[in-house]
């Protein structure tokens, strides 16, 4: 089982800058937990995300000689995943390719055919750089944009993507719209049909929903799933105000309630929970 925590999804959208200093404060904390990944910073324009204008900073600062967790940067075009992978302390770069025409325009400026040209080459850049690719297909469960959506579409995006022989892809419900039906469908799909690709989830819910979302994806048979803690973060877009980033708290519980050890410090998951509460007051 692997839980990715995603503070720079939690971060990014918020107005107000948090201090450098806070940010590696937190992001250390957290690498003393035990998560697979930290989803950490990402290399973007500045004008676009300030609140990621000091990742190459903050990854400067980082304790990782005390931690087994990896790094994950976000990335949006081939100039970020240049500058990504010349950092030897980066072992994902973390490319969002959206199924929704408007979203991938309002994203990364590109239409997804362009986008798709440019993951080619970012799959080059990281093969020659010993990094893994993390595809997100975001609004992988529909979008707001009333742009075409079905699941069929879904599994032959995977199957463009598969040619580009990519390692793992994560389905992102940007929006918080995916239901137990179509998370079980996709991943009962998707994963026995492509047994050399790691999927993962990257699920964005209410407080009320996350457990049924989850479960369906667990059962299906994903073991990848990212979260970020108190669910903070997630998508502007969404209607509902009140979705945000699967909480990781909740990730725990339930795996450990299903009887899985997932090694994690609890001192330090503590630590972390505590300190979240004032990094986004």
């Amino acid at each position: 089982m692997k839980i990715i925590e995603c503070p720079r999804d939690a971060m990014q959208g918020l107005k107000q800058f948090i201090p450098t200093e806070t940010k590696i404060e937190y992001i250390n904390l957290l690498l003393q937990v035990g998560f697979d990944t930290i989803d950490f910073g990402s290399f973007v324009s500045p004008k676009a995300i300030p609140q990621m204008s000091d990742t190459a900073e903050v990854l400067a600062n980082l304790e990782l000689e005390k931690t087994s967790s990896k790094l994950l940067a976000i990335i949006a075009n081939v100039r970020g995943a240049e500058e990504a992978a010349s950092h030897k302390q980066i072992d994902y770069l973390g490319f969002p390719l959206s199924m929704s025409e408007t979203f991938q325009q309002r994203n990364t400026n590109k239409s997804i055919a362009e986008a798709m040209t440019q993951l080619a080459h970012i799959q080059d850049i990281c093969g020659r750089h010993d990094k893994t690719l993390v595809t997100y297909i975001s609004m992988g469960f529909g979008n707001p944009y009333n742009d075409p959506w079905d699941a069929e579409t879904v599994i032959r995006f995977v199957e463009d993507l598969d040619k580009l022989d990519l390692k793992i892809i994560s389905l992102s419900d940007t929006i918080g719209v995916s239901n137990p039906e179509n998370i079980t469908y996709l991943f009962s799909e998707l994963i026995p049909a492509f047994q050399h690709i790691e999927f993962g989830a990257h699920l964005h819910t209410t407080p009320t929903t996350w457990q049924e979302k989850l479960e369906a994806a667990y059962k299906a048979g994903c073991r990848r799933f990212d979260g970020a803690l108190r669910g903070y973060g997630g998508c502007p877009m969404a209607k509902d105000e009140l979705v945000g980033n699967m909480a990781t708290e909740n990730l725990v519980a339930y795996f450990e309630n299903n009887g899985l050890n997932l090694g994690l410090n609890k001192q330090a998951f503590a630590a972390a929970l505590a300190a979240s509460g004032a990094v986004f007051s």
